[in-house]
């Protein structure tokens, strides 16, 4: 078994993000071919926006560090270090307040 060091990444992935044009950066932690379920770390600088998108279908995002607010629609809702919340069925976007990381799980269907 494979074992990934989560918060090393995380501090990897800032450092990029803070390099990176975009303010972002990515990495997937689990994923194989077949499989279910798929899970992507990220990386946010403070003040940058991941643009509006549609849903990736039944997922869930997991603030490991910062904090962020997820918009959809109307609503928004304010994540920090731990929060967890299912991601909206709606397009919605991705703010983050603080620099930020955070794991995306997505369940394939």
């Amino acid at each position: 078994m494979d074992v990934a060091s989560i918060s090393q990444l995380a501090t990897d992935l800032l450092v990029k993000a803070a390099s990176a044009e975009s303010g972002r950066s990515s990495v997937t932690v689990y994923s194989r071919q077949g499989a279910r379920l798929r899970q992507t770390l990220m990386a946010l600088t403070a003040g940058r926006v991941m643009g509006e998108h549609q849903s990736p279908g039944d997922a869930s995002l997991l603030c490991l560090q910062g904090r962020v607010v997820v918009h959809a629609g109307d609503a928004a809702v304010e994540l920090g270090a731990g929060g967890l919340i299912a991601v909206p069925p709606q397009r919605h976007d991705v703010e983050a307040l603080q620099p930020s990381v955070l794991l995306l799980t997505v369940a394939l269907h």
